[in-house]
């Protein structure tokens, strides 16, 4: 019987972004924070050396992934991928969360968090399927070993739906940090969740 090919997904959220407290980011193109050397260092040695890596679009991720390459992470060079952007939250992107929570129009985030779709946005439920078609389309280029994606808090909680086969507003519950890093394996056509929220020692 043959053993079932195995892919490894790194996935890392990408470095501090310099701003307000509670800044709702979502598809902003903002520079993130990448001073922190030792953190870097610690991320890089403990990432795969040499295989594909991705990156969402936005600036943040990118430049993220270069600072990893200058701790010394070796890596093809990243590909973008649209379908790993975080969700996109429409007119509430650039206002504070502490603001926006308490607007009346958002009463229906309250009752349905996973399925509210803010204007001119997307619900953190369609985000989940985006995800999903892209992890797809990026396994199906690489079947096996290792894939390095730095991308967003968003979509790392949406990965991690896929491969446990929860609801969207389960997924919401996972804590995941800046420069922290998720383990999860496509086994065949199962998944096995190996770490989430790793972080270099501060």
């Amino acid at each position: 019987m043959t053993a079932p090919a195995v892919t490894r997904w790194w996935w890392v959220r990408h470095a501090p972004v310099p701003g307000p407290e509670g800044l709702l980011k979502g598809r902003l193109d903002l520079p993130a924070d990448t001073s922190d050397r030792a953190a870097f260092a610690a991320l890089a040695a403990r990432l795969p050396r040499g295989g594909p890596a991705i990156t969402s679009t936005r600036l943040r991720c990118r430049q993220t992934f270069a600072a990893l390459v200058e701790a010394g992470l070796a890596a093809e060079p990243a590909v973008a991928e649209g379908g790993l952007d975080e969700q996109d939250f429409g007119r509430l992107e650039g206002r504070i969360w502490g603001e926006i929570e308490r607007d009346p129009e958002m009463a229906a985030f309250w009752i349905d968090p996973a399925n509210f779709v803010p204007e001119d946005g997307e619900s953190f439920a369609q985000l989940v399927a985006r995800v999903r078609g892209a992890i797809g389309s990026i396994g199906a280029r690489h079947p096996s070993g290792d894939i390095l994606a730095v991308v967003h808090a968003g979509t790392i909680r949406a990965a991690l739906a896929v491969a446990l086969g929860i609801s969207p507003l389960s997924a919401l519950a996972f804590s995941v940090e800046t420069l922290s890093l998720t383990r999860i394996d496509a086994v065949g056509s199962d998944w096995r969740v190996v770490g989430v929220n790793w972080r270099p020692a501060s």
